[in-house]
């Protein structure tokens, strides 16, 4: 036995732990390709499911399986599934009080065997919500008394003892990513509602802040009848490429920017006599200053601008601020 250990130890030392590394990564994929590959109908019942619970999701799971189970969880929870995770084993000691008729559960074990998780089994059913496995054996006491079997199962663990779970936690995770996601776009879950559940830290301010909170209030403008060397003069002075341009009345009609500047230039011969009625845009994009800043992110990069004057309201033809890109970026 010590000469085994001994000539284990050696070959140890000598080898190489970036190819042995870049091995195991190969041999996941490789098996995490057939989870794939296997998955078929059940997935759609999986989510349909779900999506037509009147209650939640609860995962259970024990082990390194809880593990990923917490996990599954907390990223449903996160996305617009309401979900809890209870531990197989405290379940049977009080925790299935959390659980109603109207739940979906997803029960998880690579084995479909491990007897916490088969114990609960009855109770659930007596409760009355609806099961789904998460196993790697559809042969298995959990795969029969399931309505839905989603297959975890791999052929072999990363694990050279084929003992500790490894390539099969990735397989489940991977899974339970896939149903998360299947449901986020089931339930058209967009940034703004994650921003919802996230509401704490750099993330959620990001999702939740508004224009009105970024926009510079220190307007530029100019009346049509200003004259292109005065145009020029605001367009500089302000610092953000444009120029806002109001009637008589003080009422938005037009904006001038660095584009519209140069191209007078090659345009008109008497630019003196010009006024910034003769060469400003009509019709130029606005945004709301109570709208979300990713949707001003969105609208600038869909029609390749920089600045965005900010109106009281969506119907309102006031100014109250400008937006520019430099503040966005500023901000994230």
């Amino acid at each position: 036995m010590w000469l085994y250990k001994g000539i284990n130890r050696y070959y140890a030392e000598k080898m190489n732990f970036i190819e042995r590394s870049k091995a195991i990564f190969e041999q996941e994929i490789a098996e995490l390709q057939k989870v794939a590959d296997n998955i078929g109908e059940e997935m759609n019942q999986a989510v349909e499911m779900i999506d037509a619970c009147k209650g939640k999701v609860v995962v259970m799971g024990i082990g390194k399986t809880g593990t990923i189970g917490h996990k599954i969880a907390s990223s449903m929870a996160s996305t617009g599934t309401p979900s809890i995770f209870i531990n197989a084993a405290e379940a049977m000691h009080g925790d299935l009080g959390m659980v109603d008729k109207n739940d979906v559960v997803i029960l998880i074990s690579n084995s479909g065997s491990s007897q916490e998780i088969i114990n609960v089994i009855a109770p659930l059913k007596r409760i009355g919500c609806r099961i789904i496995a998460m196993t790697g054996n559809l042969n298995s006491p959990l795969a029969r008394e399931a309505e839905i079997i989603l297959n975890v199962h791999v052929d072999k663990e990363a694990c050279p003892l084929g003992l500790a779970p490894t390539t099969s936690t990735t397989a489940t995770l991977l899974m339970g990513d896939a149903l998360t996601i299947c449901l986020m776009e089931k339930k058209d879950f967009h940034a703004e509602n994650y921003a919802l559940y996230h509401p704490g830290g750099a993330l959620g301010r990001k999702l939740l802040c508004k224009v009105k909170d970024e926009m510079t209030t220190d307007i530029p403008f100019v009346t049509e009848d200003t004259f292109f060397k005065d145009v020029i003069y605001e367009v500089s002075n302000k610092r953000l490429g444009m120029t806002v341009v109001n009637n008589a009345s003080g009422i938005a009609t037009g904006i001038v920017t660095d584009g519209d500047i140069r191209r007078a230039i090659q345009k008109f011969d008497n630019l003196k006599k010009l006024k910034a009625v003769d060469f400003m845009t009509n019709g130029f994009k606005r945004i709301a200053k109570d709208s979300l800043l990713t949707e001003a992110l969105a609208l600038m990069d869909n029609n390749n601008i920089t600045t965005l004057p900010v109106m009281e309201s969506a119907e309102s033809d006031q100014v109250v601020g400008i937006l520019s890109i430099h503040h966005i970026i500023d901000f994230v």
